[in-house]
């Protein structure tokens, strides 16, 4: 089964920009085909995710936590003409972060859903 949850973090950045659910969801089924812009190590995966009339190129970042099989956690999010990447102390912290949010059990994921601390997305039943 696959999920995709945004962390609040993600949930505040994308109220900026014109980023869907359904774009996150489209991007976490590119990912578990392999479609992943870079591994950045440590869990974190970069992809880009179009924006209405810009498409991916003008787009935005968006840095995912995963262990590329079930689970994916967008953690952070940027636009390209925002800024051309993270620095390396911001992805050390991204790193640490992705190791806390893929060590959780189902019923931790579902105290931190009801917590709102993570929002489920999307899900699919498929193994």
């Amino acid at each position: 089964m696959n999920r995709v949850f945004k962390t609040r973090h993600f949930i505040r950045w994308m109220r900026k920009t014109e980023l869907s659910d359904s774009a996150l969801c489209a991007a976490a089924i590119e990912m578990s085909q392999g479609l992943i812009d870079a591994d950045l190590g440590g869990g974190i995966v970069k992809k880009r995710v179009g924006l209405a009339g810009r498409g991916k190129r003008g787009g935005a970042r968006t840095l995912v936590a995963t262990n590329k099989g079930s689970k994916w956690f967008f953690v952070y999010g940027f636009e390209k003409n925002d800024r051309a990447n993270i620095t390396d102390e911001e992805l050390e912290a991204l790193q640490e972060i992705a190791h806390e949010l893929l060590a959780r059990t189902n019923d931790q994921l579902g105290k931190a859903i009801e917590d709102g601390s993570l929002q489920e997305i999307c899900h699919d039943h498929k193994n």
